[in-house]
């Protein structure tokens, strides 16, 4: 069996297919107006009572067509074929009627909603009172080639909306899987700058509890905070990623939070914020990316540069860009121990590619390491 056949073979039924609505009955209704005022005002209509009542008897399974294609279909076109050689073995004339032709949506549905295997046998079905229909009813080579020309164009429209309907799917699928991989990261970020925060307080109040009792005591405050901010907001993304409910989220963080970074245990580095005042109004991709990437950069100094004393963050913006610049005075040289694998530098560099900037991250001259970034106020469409 050749590859494309067995691609059609296999081709699954879309998913939830539209119930009847109300053009449904629409049609329906219109289908059997049509067909009894052919039948009263058409005097050269064959057969006019078989007629009428053969329309009127099939128009209602329109509206199953959709949910149940293939069964419509033969049901359809085999009451036909049926009355088709019933018809000539009694030598009687040919079925002649206009309202019929709203068969041919029949085929578009056949192709739109049914599986591959209902598609080739349905086809199979229309094919026999196609053809009896050319061969009683022969009038030459250029009614059968348009007589079939239409039901091909039916056939190739119903496959044409559905793999349309199929790639905007797919489509969907893959943004979901995406935002999931950026829900993934914020997770990351949020999560390993809480825990960093609270493994330097713990270590703060360890080193502290020697010189005064309430060193301790404050290390456990602020680690409470952090833990329970933490579970929060990890809570509140796992809820996502697992696809459950959505949950009610806080503003995206941004520039205006990043004095929440600053401050650090007596034990780190101190960190410093400095936001110029012209960024009251960043895009909100823009604004949040700011605060990730400083955040990151953040955790990454806290828990990385060694004997740093101070982690500098500054922000400042003009009329077409905004830059990050988080610079700590670590020893010269790379970073001990070298962060494992996971988002942190590749997810800052990504983060501002996504949204048409760049992030950079290298020794300082002297001391030190440094991020930074430079991102447009606008963002790419």
């Amino acid at each position: 069996m050749s590859t494309p056949l067995r691609s059609l073979l296999d081709e699954p039924r879309p998913s939830a297919p539209p119930v009847r609505v109300g053009r449904d009955w629409a049609l329906v209704a219109s289908v059997v107006v049509l067909a009894v005022l052919e039948g009263a005002l058409r005097p050269d209509l064959p057969l006019p009572v078989l007629s009428v009542v053969l329309v009127v008897a099939l128009a209602p399974l329109l509206l199953w067509r959709r949910t149940h294609p293939f069964a419509v279909v033969a049901a359809t076109f085999g009451l036909i074929a049926v009355v088709d050689v019933v018809l000539v073995a009694v030598d009687a004339p040919a079925l002649d009627v206009y309202a019929l032709l709203y068969v041919l949506l029949l085929p578009y549905s056949l192709f739109r909603w049914g599986s591959g295997r209902e598609a080739v046998a349905g086809l199979a079905i229309i094919l026999v009172p196609a053809t009896l229909a050319v061969v009683v009813s022969w009038t030459g080579f250029a009614e059968a080639i348009g007589g079939f020309a239409v039901l091909v164009a039916s056939v190739a429209l119903g496959w044409a909306v559905r793999s349309q309907h199929g790639a905007r799917e797919r489509w969907l699928e893959q943004a979901k899987a995406q935002e999931r991989v950026l829900l993934a990261r914020e997770l990351h970020d949020t999560v390993a700058h809480h825990v960093s925060a609270i493994a330097i307080h713990a270590q703060a109040g360890r080193a502290l509890a020697a010189t005064g009792p309430a060193a301790p005591l404050e290390a456990l405050e602020v680690i409470e905070v952090e833990a329970s901010r933490t579970l929060a907001e990890m809570r509140a993304m796992v809820r996502v990623l697992r696809n459950e409910a959505p949950v009610e989220y806080a503003p995206q963080p941004g520039v205006a939070d990043l004095e929440r970074l600053a401050g650090a245990s007596p034990a780190g580095p101190r960190v410093e914020v400095t936001v110029s005042d012209d960024l009251a109004a960043l895009p909100a991709a823009i604004d949040a990316a700011v605060f990730r990437i400083a955040q990151e950069a953040v955790t990454n100094a806290l828990r990385h540069a060694r004997n740093a004393s101070l982690v500098d963050v500054r922000v400042a913006g003009d009329r077409s860009s905004v830059s990050l610049v988080v610079r700590d005075d670590g020893d010269p040289g790379v970073p001990d121990p070298v962060p494992e694998a996971g988002f942190g530098l590749t997810g800052m560099s990504e983060r501002a590619l996504l949204l048409g900037g760049v992030c950079q991250a290298g020794p300082c001259p002297g001391r030190g390491w440094a991020v930074s970034a430079t991102l447009p106020l606008q963002v790419p469409a």
